[in-house]
């Protein structure tokens, strides 16, 4: 007779590469809270770039509000997209109890930002300087 507190035995695993187990739930929870952070990223960059192109008033360079607003929306749709695919590859190596992969995207994002803080500063020097 089998006792009753016991667990119940571990399943056996292959150990092929494609194995995957379930997890401990934590993990898979923390993947999505980072997840959502990059969604809430992307959501504030396409907020910004909206908010350039229709509030703000026009630059002295013809057409730098279009870039901007452009260029933020594109680093938006980067976001985005990176973190599905990020949310997607952690998971999988969760699952097959593999080290996580590197992460680019972030390098990616930050180059954006500072070339949209360096055309910033020009317009605000132009602006300045009129």
């Amino acid at each position: 007779m089998a006792d009753a507190g016991a667990a119940p035995p571990e399943e056996e695993h292959s150990g092929g590469p494609d194995d995957e187990r379930e997890p401990d739930y934590r993990f898979t929870l923390a993947n999505e809270r980072t997840f959502l952070a990059w969604l809430r990223t992307s959501l504030s960059l396409l907020a910004a770039g909206v908010a350039i192109v229709q509030l703000v008033p026009a630059f002295t360079i013809p057409g730098a509000r279009a870039v901007t607003g452009g260029l933020l929306a594109a680093l938006a749709v980067v976001a985005a997209a990176s973190g599905v695919l990020r949310w997607r590859s952690v998971e999988t190596a969760i699952r097959r109890d593999r080290p996580l992969p590197a992460q680019r995207i972030p390098w990616v994002l930050a180059a954006g930002l500072v070339v949209l803080a360096l055309f910033g500063l020009v317009l605000i020097v132009l602006r300045g300087a009129t």
